[in-house]
């Protein structure tokens, strides 16, 4: 399912329209991100919680040339399912 048909699902769902759907489902994703940049943890009970995870510097190698590199550290988001979203899908 691709963006385009979960706001058709949901508007279906909900009885929107597709626009105000569309709007909704943006402002979703856009105040998720913001969080998560700012640093906060989103939890949507039962369904799950998003987090960002700090990877710590490492060293690589080059599968061309073999030759060490040094990652950098960095951020990196994650999700972690919520016991609802796990059985619903485990039947």
């Amino acid at each position: 399912m691709n963006k385009a048909e979960l706001i058709s699902a949901v508007a279906e769902k909900a009885g929107l329209s597709k626009k105000d759907t569309e709007k909704v489902i943006n402002a979703t994703f856009e105040t998720i991100t913001d969080e998560l940049v700012a640093g906060e943890k989103v939890s949507l009970v039962g369904f799950g919680s998003f987090d960002v995870k700090q990877r710590a510097e490492r060293v690589g190698r080059n599968p061309a040339t073999r030759e060490e590199i040094t990652i950098p550290a960095s951020r990196t988001p994650q999700f972690k399912a919520g016991k609802a979203l796990k059985d619903a899908v485990a039947k």
